[in-house]
């Protein structure tokens, strides 16, 4: 049974629009999640992108090759019954985010930090009221809590959709503040994804490539630049 795949059933699939939003009909059926839930999204274009990866399909469905609809599934049968959690979770990388924990040394890899990731603290503080501290060091050290309490509210204006789509702009890159540079287009996905590999393009400057480990991120950057697309098909 481990060799069971699904086969293509369906001759034409089709963006369609429905009450609250949008869906995929198969051959005029609509699809539904793995729980057994419709799967309704909220905006035409995240449906036409479902109905592409669907149409896409040959003789075997290849999940993997669906991103838009495996993230919509998500959304629907994981972070809508549990989304006060989700949200919470999110809302932690605030207080340890990676852009305020600095390297003690080199002094050039201090200044090299400074110059990229300062900006995005101080666009932070600007945009949402939200000061966050640079620290020298690994250690934990907490943040103001009026800062915390105003960035987890920005999760709590989302839809489940927008907060799948921030799950993976926050976690890849280990900062709260770079999803949220994702979410205003602060800058480009790629340069976003370059700014939270800082530490690690130091380290191969002095030492050279780790071919896995780049092999590695480069498919973190594809799921972050997917994350960057679903989030903004979500916003209605």
């Amino acid at each position: 049974m481990s060799d069971w795949k699904m086969k293509r059933f369906w001759e034409k699939a089709a963006a369609i629009e429905v009450e609250g939003g949008f869906t995929v009909h198969l051959d005029g059926r609509p699809i539904r999640t793995p729980g057994k839930a419709l799967l309704n999204v909220p905006t035409l274009a995240m449906a036409e992108a479902m109905a592409a990866e669907w149409d896409a399909q040959e003789k075997e469905i290849d999940p993997n090759s669906m991103p838009f609809t495996k993230s919509a599934n998500s959304a629907v049968d994981k972070v809508t019954p549990q989304f006060e959690a989700v949200a919470d979770m999110l809302g932690e990388y605030a207080g340890t985010d990676l852009l305020c924990y600095r390297a003690t040394q080199p002094e050039a890899l201090i200044k090299r930090q400074a110059e990229v990731w300062d900006p995005l603290l101080a666009w932070c503080k600007e945009t949402f009221d939200a000061a966050l501290l640079p620290v020298s060091g690994v250690m934990f050290a907490a943040q103001e809590e009026s800062s915390l309490i105003k960035l987890r509210d920005v999760l709590s204006e989302m839809n489940p959709f927008e907060l799948t789509g921030m799950h993976d702009l926050i976690t890849l890159p280990g900062s709260f503040v770079i999803g949220l540079a994702a979410m205003r287009n602060f800058a480009s996905p790629d340069e976003l994804w370059e700014i939270s590999r800082l530490d690690e393009r130091y380290q191969q400057e002095q030492w050279g490539l780790d071919e896995d480990a780049e092999d590695m991120a480069n498919i973190k950057k594809i799921a972050f630049n997917h994350a960057h697309s679903f989030f903004q098909m979500s916003t209605a």
